[in-house]
Parts: structure tokens; sequence; C-alpha cells
């Protein structure tokens, strides 16, 4: 069982790569949009598994990736908290904060709920005459609440709502720039099935969460209106015990922004990708839009996709070691990394990191993440005990 999963996935990743790489460049376009921060993997599992998530085991930091695991968590309640220096090879001060956790109020309901902190670093600003003006400090953040339902013994589903601030303009002077806000909303379905084969525990599950739809953002006074990154995230995990003590698990993962492409227009004559004629496009429009508008036709939608691959070892529930590998088309952003990353769990804390190796001219080569989790159900367990003792 094991050798047939290794190859379907590896044929299936072979598959989506040579796929990729006949894309149309002749309208290859970035897709992009505001806050794009709500997109960057915000823990250390997650990152050091090549960004999957989708259908992995359910863990603290599910509610990014998908808040319908909660339902199968082993544990009722936790609590944690990561930290990422972002790209230090371009900004020295730039960071990411994630504030996560997550309670079972019984067998079949779950509450949950995230913060993130994103701070763009300091920055001078200078007149067209090069004179200073001071310096401005943008920030962004969102907080989420999810709930999460049981629906069987093998599905779940989750929403989640999302409020949105960036204050990308803060400290700059000017009577039209102004901070930013959003709302959002995520729905999530996972589907978890236990199998049992000789002698041996395992579990296959396949999970899909649609992020992050919701209203446009304007900086102008609502003039000029950005999408924020409606995302689809699509995938599949098996997990399976070698023996008694270790135990080994794979996952993959589908990606794609369900934004409207930039269109060609023409400037003076000249042709070039712009977002302004999808001004008219609201927010769901764009999400129907986004599946078949890329200038190129329909081998430059399927670029649009990024796939993410990964793999997890335990060693008796306490240590982990972890690795994956990201990747997008060169015409659509060219972001290729690997990624590796470790993990301690005790009774009560849990502390990962992770590291990606990406070539040496990206900015993303080097980027550590640091997440230190606390299982608060072993805790309250901890102290009952020692209150018997005493």
């Amino acid at each position: 069982m094991k050798r047939i999963l290794f190859f379907v996935l590896l044929l299936i990743f072979t598959g989506v790569q040579y796929s990729f790489g006949q894309a149309s460049t002749t309208g290859a376009s970035v897709v992009s949009s505001a806050v794009p921060f709500l997109t960057i993997a915000p823990d250390s599992r997650g990152g050091g598994m090549g960004d999957v998530g989708a259908a992995t085991s359910a863990d603290i930091n599910s509610q990014f990736w998908n808040p319908a695991k909660y339902a199968f968590s082993e544990s009722k309640t936790g609590i944690a908290l990561t930290y990422t220096p972002w790209l230090r090879n371009l900004v020295p001060d730039m960071n990411l904060a994630y504030l996560s956790g997550y309670h079972q109020l019984d067998n079949i309901q779950s509450l949950s709920g995230s913060l993130r902190y994103f701070d763009l670093g300091s920055m001078d600003l200078f007149n067209e005459s090069g004179g200073s003006e001071g310096s401005s400090h943008p920030t962004e953040f969102a907080v989420d609440f999810g709930y999460t339902r049981k629906l069987s013994d093998e599905w779940s589903g989750a929403v989640a709502l999302r409020f949105i601030l960036s204050d990308i303009y803060s400290g700059v002077v000017s009577t039209d720039l102004t901070a930013g806000t959003s709302y959002a909303a995520d729905v999530s379905f996972l589907y978890n099935k236990k199998i049992f084969k000789n002698r041996k525990n395992s579990n296959i599950s396949a999970g899909i969460n649609i992020s992050n739809i919701g209203s446009k953002i304007s900086y102008n006074g609502g003039g000029i209106k950005d999408f924020i990154p409606t995302n689809m995230r699509i995938g599949g995990a098996y997990t399976t015990e070698l023996d008694k003590y270790n135990k080994l698990s794979f996952a993959l993962d589908f990606n794609k922004l369900l934004v409207p492409s930039p269109q060609i227009d023409t400037v003076q004559g000249v042709p070039i990708f712009s977002n302004l004629g999808n001004q008219k496009v609201g927010p769901i429009e764009g999400i129907f839009v986004s599946f078949a508008d890329a200038p190129g036709g329909f081998m430059e939608e399927l670029s649009e996709v990024t796939v993410s691959v990964g793999a997890e070892y335990w060693y008796s529930n306490q240590f982990a070691v972890r690795m994956g590998y990201f990747w997008e088309a060169e015409e659509k952003g060219d972001r290729k990394f690997m990624t590796f990353g470790a993990g301690l769990r005790m009774n009560v804390f849990s502390l990962d990191f992770s590291y990606i190796v990406a070539k040496n001219t990206s900015p993303l080569e080097g980027i550590l993440r640091f997440t230190l989790g606390f299982d608060l159900d072993d805790f309250n367990k901890q102290g009952s005990q020692k209150k018997r003792r005493n």
C-alpha cells in the first residue's frame, strides 16, 4: 500500500509539472491581490512540509490550512504562537507573528480563532526633490473566529469569519491615502477515514478550504478597490504506522488564487497587462471568472495552480522530522523551494521550526519559522493529578 501511494503521488506531481511547463507564455502574467500576507504559511509544521495542510492531521494551527480538521483533533484545547523573520535578505526588520488556538465544546463542535500581525518594517520617506519627509512603519493584521462541526464519523465542515486591516501608508502625509479594511469568510470540509490493515493503523484524508471570500479593499476612500487573496486549497494526505514507535505521512496540496487574471490592455499603442478592467468585477463574480479568464487560455489557467508536496516522520509521537517542496510556474512568480523542519512534543508544550532552501537569488532563501504550542488539555490533566497527590 505504501509503495502504491508513493508512486501515485510521484506520477501526479510529475504530470502536473509537465503540464505547467507547457503553459502558454504569450499571455503569461502574475495574478496578484492586496494584503498578500494572508497567503503566507504562518506556522512551522506546514511551512516545513512545503506549505501543505489541507488534509494533514489536526493541530493547533489548522485555522489557516483547514479549520474543519479541528473536529478530529486528539486534544481538546490548544494555543500556539509562531514568529517568522520574513524576507530578511531584503528588509532587516520585517516580521510575521501568528497566534492561534481552539477549543472543543464537545465531541461534535469546536471553536477556534487566530490573529496574524505583519510588520513591514520601517521605511524612510523622500519627496520628489530628494528631501526627507520622515519615516513610515506600515503594518497589517487579520483576526478571525471559526466554528467547526462534525457531520459524521468521517466528515466535518467549518466556517470562519475574518476582519482585515491594512495600514500600509502609515506615516505618509496625504489626505487621499487611508488604512484599508475588509471582511472575509472561509468555508472548508474534510474527509477523514481510519484504516486498519496488516495490524497497522493508517489514515487517509482529503480536504478543501476556500478562504478569504470577502469584500474588496481600498486605500483611497473607495476609488480604486483591489481584490483580497481569495484562495482555493485542495489536498490529500496518507498516514501509516511503520511499527509501534514510528509513523510516516505524505501530503499533497493544490492552490489557486480565485482572483481575476490581469488582462491585456493598450496604453499609447503598447500592449500591457492591467487590472483596471477588473474594477467592475465583484468579489463573488471574480471567483467564477478566475477559472476561465487567463489571456493564454486553458494551459495558462493551469499554470496559475501551485503545487505543494510534503512528508512527515514521527518517532514515538514525540520527535518529528519534515521536508517538502513548493512549485510555481515560472511565468506566474517562479517560486520554487524546498523546506525542512523538525518538531519536539512534550506532555504540555511543543516546539517546531522550519527552514526554506530556495534559489540563491530568491528572497525566500533562509527563512526560518519558530512555533511554540501548548496543549492545555494535558496541562489541566497534570494539574488535576497534582491536586489528587496533595
